[in-house]
C-alpha cells in the first residue's frame, strides 16, 4: 500500500482529519481558549458599567462602539502586515498586549479607581491591538491550512468559537455573581496568555512579501481598496457583511441592557440563556459545510444572513416569568447564532479563496476598515435610538433593517456559487 505524505502546513496526512496535525491543533487551542476568554469579557464589561459605574444603555452603546472603533484603520495595519514575513509573532505580541489592557481593570478595581473613562480607555486599546490580531491571522491561517480544506479549517475554528459562546456566556455570568464583573475580567487576560503561548509553538513557514515594487503606503492602501471595490465576489459581500453588521450591532450594543433592566434578569439567568442558545451556533458550524454540500456555498449563505438577523425581532416579545423571558432570550440566540455560522463558514472560505496571497493583509485590511469600521457606527446609532424609542423598539428596528442584506447577496454571483472549488485561484501561474 502507498505510504501517504504527510501535509507540508499542518502536519497531518492529506486526507485525514485537520485537527491531528500538530501545528493547527495547537492554532486551534489558542483560538478556543481565547475566544472563551472573550466571551467572559464580552459579557462582564458592559456588566461593569450597568451593574458597578451604574451607567445608561446610550453610554453602555458608547462603550461598545469604541471597542470597534480602531477597525476604520484595518486597511493601513494590514498594508503594513502584508510586509511582515511572520505573521504568528504579531498575533503572539497582539495577545500579550490585550492581556495585559484588560487585567488593568481588576486593578484599577481592587485599587478602587475604576471610572468610564478607564473602561473607555480599555476599549480603544482591546480594540486596537485585536485590529491587529485580524490583520495578521489571514496570512497566518493560509500559510496553516491547504487551500482545499478552507471551508473545513473555518468549520473547525467556527465550532469552537460557537462553543464559546455555549460555555463563555455562563462562565461568565457565573463570575460575575461571584466575583462581580471587574474581577470576572481576569478570565480574559489568562485567556490571551494561553493564546500567546500556544501560538508561539504553532510554527507554521514564514512568508515570503511580494517584492517591494517602491509603492508608497498611500499606492498600497488605494491598491488594497480599489481591488474590494472591483473584485466580483468581494464588493457584494463587502456590502452584505457590513449592512449586517450596522444593524445587527444596534442590537448587539443594547443587548446585555435590555436583557438586566428591560428583562429583569439576573447575570448569572443573561450568561446561562446566552449559553444555552448559542449551541445553535455550535450546531451551525458543524452542518455549515454539509448544508453548502447539498444546497450550495451561495444559498447556505443567503439562509444564514436571514436566520442570524430577523429572530433578533422577537427579544421584546418577552415577557411573564424570568424562565419564560429566559426561555425567549435562548431561543432567539439558537437561531440566530446557528444563521451566523452558515453565513459566516461560507463566507469566509469564499473570501480566503479569492483574495491573493501578495496582497491577503491589505485587502483584507480594506474589506475590515468598511466591514467592521461599520460596527462603532451600528452601537452608536443604537444608544441613540435607545434614547428616542427605547430600548425594546431599537432592537426591533435593528433587526428588521438587517435582514435586508440579503438583497446584496441575491444580486451577486455568490448567490449561485455552488463551491469554492468551482473559484478559480488567485496565485495560480
Amino acid at each position: 500500500m502507498a505510504e501517504r505524505t504527510a501535509d507540508a502546513t499542518t502536519g497531518a496526512a492529506p486526507t485525514g482529519a485537520l485537527w491531528r496535525g500538530r501545528r493547527f491543533a495547537r492554532a486551534w487551542a489558542a483560538q478556543t481558549v481565547s475566544e472563551l476568554g472573550d466571551r467572559v469579557s464580552e459579557l462582564a464589561l458592559p456588566l461593569v458599567a450597568v451593574t458597578v459605574l451604574d451607567e445608561s444603555a446610550s453610554r453602555v452603546a458608547v462603550l461598545t462602539a469604541v471597542v470597534w472603533l480602531p477597525n476604520l484603520l484595518a486597511l493601513l495595519v494590514g498594508t503594513w502586515v502584508d510586509r511582515r514575513p511572520r505573521p504568528r509573532r504579531l498575533l503572539v505580541v497582539a495577545d500579550l498586549a490585550r492581556a495585559l489592557v484588560v487585567l488593568t481593570v481588576p486593578v484599577a478595581a481592587v485599587l478602587d479607581g475604576l471610572t468610564f473613562a478607564h473602561l473607555l480607555v480599555v476599549a480603544l486599546l482591546l480594540g486596537a491591538w485585536s485590529t491587529l490580531f485580524r490583520s495578521a491571522w489571514q496570512p497566518f491561517f493560509v500559510a496553516l491550512v491547504p487551500r482545499s480544506r478552507y471551508v473545513e479549517a473555518n468549520s473547525l475554528f467556527s465550532a469552537t468559537r460557537s462553543g464559546s459562546f455555549i460555555a463563555g456566556p455562563a462562565l461568565g455570568g457565573g463570575l460575575v455573581q461571584l466575583l462581580t464583573a471587574p474581577y470576572a475580567l481576569v478570565v480574559d487576560g489568562l485567556s490571551f496568555l494561553a493564546s500567546a503561548s500556544l501560538l508561539r509553538t504553532a510554527d507554521v513557514p514564514d512568508r515570503v512579501p511580494a517584492p517591494d515594487d517602491g509603492s508608497s503606503v498611500r499606492r498600497r492602501v488605494v491598491d488594497g481598496m480599489r481591488h474590494v471595490w472591483h473584485d466580483p465576489f468581494l464588493a457584494p459581500m463587502l456590502r452584505c457583511v457590513s449592512w449586517v453588521n450596522l444593524f445587527t450591532m444596534v442590537v448587539q450594543a443594547l443587548l446585555v441592557v435590555f436583557a438586566s433592566r428591560g428583562l429583569g434578569l439576573s447575570a448569572g439567568t443573561i450568561g446561562l440563556a446566552l449559553g444555552v442558545g448559542a449551541v445553535g451556533g455550535l450546531l451551525g458550524a458543524v452542518l455549515a459545510g454539509r448544508v453548502a454540500r447539498r444546497i450550495g456555498t451561495g444559498y447556505t449563505a443567503a439562509a444564514g444572513a436571514l436566520l442570524f438577523t430577523l429572530p433578533m425581532a422577537a427579544l421584546p416579545l418577552a415577557h411573564g416569568t424570568d424562565l419564560a423571558k429566559a426561555a425567549v432570550l435562548t431561543a432567539v440566540e439558537a437561531v440566530s447564532a446557528f444563521g451566523v455560522m452558515l453565513f459566516d463558514v461560507n463566507v469566509n472560505a469564499v473570501m480566503t479563496a479569492v483574495i491573493p496571497d501578495a496582497v491577503r493583509a491589505r485587502v483584507q485590511g480594506a474589506f475590515t476598515t468598511v466591514n467592521y469600521g461599520t460596527r462603532p457606527l451600528g452601537a452608536a446609532l443604537g444608544g441613540l435610538l435607545a434614547g428616542l424609542v427605547g430600548t425594546g423598539p431599537a432592537i426591533v428596528v435593528g433587526s428588521v433593517a438587517a435582514a435586508f442584506s440579503l438583497v446584496w447577496l441575491v444580486r451577486s454571483p455568490l448567490f449561485g456559487l455552488r463551491s469554492v472549488d468551482d473559484l478559480p485561484d488567485p496565485d495560480a501561474p
